[in-house]
């Protein structure tokens, strides 16, 4: 029985060669996990690799222009209040005194 395993297993082997087939892997957080299982969900599609073959096609078939925005990285915009400032201000200003002090 464990040579005919080993046989199928060789045989799948060389059909995906043949086929230039690779796989392809990648680690997920729970976010993104649950964001593909909900777009499965909402698709009735059943396999990760079924799903994620599907998206890259489609936003391919997009085109470069097209697809840019949904490949672009989300960046997060940092604002300071004035109450911030005015502390950091103040925080730098009694660093600089100390500073001097020391000399």
């Amino acid at each position: 029985m464990a040579a005919q395993q080993k046989e199928r297993s060789a045989k799948t082997a060389a059909r995906r060669k043949a086929r230039g087939e690779e796989e392809l892997r990648m680690h997920a957080m729970a976010g993104t996990r649950q964001a593909l299982a909900e777009l499965m969900a909402w698709h009735g599609i059943e396999e990760q690799g079924e799903a994620m073959t599907l998206m890259i096609h489609h936003l391919h078939a997009l085109g470069p222009q097209e697809s840019a925005p949904l490949l672009a990285t989300p960046r997060h915009e940092i604002t300071i209040s004035e109450n911030l400032s005015r502390m950091l201000e103040l925080a730098y200003r009694s660093e600089a005194l100390r500073i001097c002090a020391d000399d």
